[in-house]
């Protein structure tokens, strides 16, 4: 099951827990104190560049009837979805900047070039999957409502279709996103009224006709004759849009690593347990200045979690301090190549498409699933993370980790 005690799971005291949210706050202070011109500089410049981006491929594709001009047509113009979708409207709309006071450049204003409207997406992922982060049961972003991602989702026979379904929301992905203030689960365990479920439809509704105006039909028709190649090449740009968001995302939330939390761990969470569960629940990839960009530096997805409303251009910053930190408390920060993510991500996605009992490991102690559960011993005693009786340094989780791992656990059991 989700880890149900995410101090033992951490084995840290309550007092590391205060302490590491103090420190956390320290990083946020003067993070705070510190934005100034070249955050300024940083977000116009990326303005600068989708506008650019967005324009030059707009002109390639007056001549979308040739080949060339297609290719580069499309090509500038993924790039600029890209940029918008993941640089400009995902941060822009988490107040990012909104300390800079400049009305086109604030929350409250951006509309993204995308079918979801910004009122809902700031409401079902700003608040919803931030605040409740991988808690199985508050948070909407688990597997989205249609897939299954851990083994706390009770597995059922539609389930089988978790590599299609999954392949679709890729194509499909800011149509998912769209949709995903509707609250599917919420709408199949009819716990949502009909009333509710039709105005967010309408909401929606709008936002799709002006994304479709734009795209399909105002654009096409701008270049004349050559619209049917404008269209194509438009309708690509958005796939390819949706294709990198989609991959971004999944490898910061559910490759191995990224933990899944209990509604009963939530309860009594203070403002330093939210720390914490944003630092085991979240996951990064490596990165260097061009993909951190491309990504919207959410290659940094635990520094974004942590802060999701501190300018994106200082999470390579704020990161040296946050991996400092999991070092000094033995904390895992969960990394690894781009590729590596997704395909953690994948094999999850398609494992779980069948009952547990047809799974080896336990929910327990499962790559994709883990607990507290997974360092107590046959008889139920749980693993002590205190000092090691030989050394006198205390055993930290990765230590712990290596140790309780299939054979070595029924060795540790027998040894006890």
């Amino acid at each position: 099951m989700a880890i149900t005690d995410i101090e033992a799971y951490a084995h840290l005291t309550d007092d590391d827990v205060r302490e590491l949210g103090e420190k956390l706050d320290a990083i946020r202070h003067d993070i705070e104190s510190s934005r100034g011109e070249s955050d300024r500089r940083y977000i116009r410049r990326a303005i600068g560049v989708h506008r650019a981006l967005a324009v030059a491929g707009r002109a390639a594709l007056f001549a979308s009837d040739r080949k060339p001009a297609w290719l580069a047509g499309t090509a500038l113009l993924s790039v600029a979805k890209i940029v918008e979708n993941m640089e400009l409207g995902h941060n822009v709309m988490h107040g990012q900047w909104d300390w800079m006071n400049d009305p086109e450049i604030h929350s409250s204003n951006w509309e993204w070039d995308t079918t979801c409207p910004s009122v809902q997406w700031k409401h079902s992922h700003n608040y919803i999957h931030h605040k409740y982060t991988n808690v199985v049961g508050m948070d909407d972003d688990v597997g989205y409502g249609i897939l299954r991602v851990t083994r706390d989702q009770r597995w059922e026979w539609w389930n089988v279709g978790n590599p299609v379904y999954n392949a679709l929301l890729a194509l499909f992905f800011e149509w998912g996103v769209a949709l995903h203030h509707v609250e599917v689960e919420k709408v199949r365990a009819r716990t949502k009224p009909l009333a509710a479920v039709a105005k967010d439809l309408r909401i929606i509704a709008r936002k799709v006709g002006k994304q479709a105006a734009k795209d399909y039909l105002i654009f096409p028709a701008l270049t004349g004759r050559r619209w049917r190649t404008t269209l194509t090449a438009n309708a690509t740009a958005n796939i390819v849009r949706n294709l990198w968001a989609y991959g971004v995302i999944f490898c910061g939330h559910f490759p191995d690593g990224a933990e899944k939390f209990t509604e009963s761990e939530f309860e009594n969470e203070d403002r330093a347990g939210w720390y914490l569960r944003q630092m085991l629940g979240s996951a990064n990839f490596h990165a260097g200045p061009l993909m951190r960009f491309m990504s919207g530096n959410l290659s940094h997805q635990i520094e974004h979690h942590l802060f999701p409303d501190l300018p994106s251009n200082r999470y390579e910053e704020i990161a040296v301090r946050v991996r400092a930190l999991c070092d000094e408390y033995d904390l895992p920060y969960t990394t690894g190549s781009l590729p590596r993510q997704y395909l953690l991500t994948l094999r999850t996605i398609v494992k779980l498409s069948v009952p547990n009992a047809m799974l080896t490991a336990t929910a327990d102690d499962a790559p994709e699933t883990a607990s507290e559960l997974r360092f107590a011993v046959r008889e139920g005693v749980r693993e002590s993370f205190g000092p090691d009786p030989r050394t006198g340094e205390r055993r930290g989780l990765r230590t712990a980790l290596r140790a309780l791992r299939g054979d070595d656990v029924r060795q540790v059991a027998a040894a006890r």
